[in-house]
């Protein structure tokens, strides 16, 4: 994403990721249309979680604009902390020790991780991030309070279809609809598309069904590490003592509200 902003604006690039990852479900759809709910309330439902989602990642892409990647990945991964806070009045889920510590410990560890990059910090960067990681986990409360049954192919095409229709009609009020003709950009708007929002983000939807959402949500403490294993192979960045520890406390926080989260099934 922070790729992608150096060629257009937050907006355009929502909007295209929203377009192009609709598209890559909707063959899908259409041969599973008849699965797609017809009831008032699911149809309600739906566009309340579209909804939802829109803000949290305009949010997000308006802070990485002015912000490093490493503290906006510290800021938006705040998310599973607002999961737990908002799973415990609205899901009703268990408020237990393990739960709490590894919850902070993994916070923790992603500070490690992108401590580096404090120098840039702005407030409205700041702000921006923090509430796109709120609305993110606010979105995951309500999906999991009231669309857990609802198919998550389903799910997750009506948000990204809602949010590409948004997008667009704001693109086309600001005349912000460029593409750029460049393999780069090319290559990233296709992967935070379809890898990240189509067949990504329809296996996350499909682990809020059977698990509970302070489980699912602990798993995003792993994308900064996954960013800086990949910066290891491919960019030949080095791994301070700093980013292992960091690390080390990451897998240990993932472990810990794993240990009394998962059920089997």
């Amino acid at each position: 994403m922070k790729i992608g902003l150096d060629f257009v604006s937050p907006l355009n690039l929502m909007r295209q990721r929203f377009l192009f990852a609709s598209a890559a479900l909707s063959p899908i759809i259409v041969l599973n249309f008849r699965k797609f709910p017809r009831d008032s309330e699911t149809l309600r439902r739906l566009l309340v979680y579209s909804l939802i989602n829109v803000p949290a990642w305009y949010a997000m892409l308006v802070g990485l604009v002015h912000e490093t990647s490493g503290i906006a990945s510290v800021l938006t991964y705040t998310q599973p902390l607002f999961v737990f806070c908002l799973a415990i009045p609205i899901l009703k889920e268990k408020m237990t020790l393990s739960r709490i510590l590894g919850t902070v410990v993994g916070f923790v560890g992603i500070m490690f991780l992108s401590f580096g990059g404090v120098g840039s910090f702005m407030f409205s960067a700041f702000a921006s991030l923090l509430l796109g990681a709120f609305f993110w986990a606010a979105a995951i409360a309500y999906y999991k309070k009231y669309l857990s049954r609802t198919d998550p192919l389903i799910g997750n095409f009506t948000q990204l279809f809602i949010g590409a229709i948004i997008f667009s009609i704001l693109g086309f009020a600001t005349n912000d609809q460029s593409f750029p003709i460049n393999a780069t950009y090319f290559v990233m708007i296709v992967y935070v598309s379809v890898g990240a929002f189509s067949v990504a983000w329809t296996i996350w939807l499909t682990l809020l069904r059977s698990e509970d959402a302070t489980v699912v949500a602990s798993s995003s403490f792993l994308v900064p590490l996954g960013a800086l294993l990949l910066g290891w192979v491919l960019l030949a960045e080095g791994i301070t003592f700093q980013s292992a520890f960091g690390t080390a406390l990451v897998l240990f926080g993932v472990y810990m509200v794993n240990l009394s989260g998962v059920r089997t099934h």
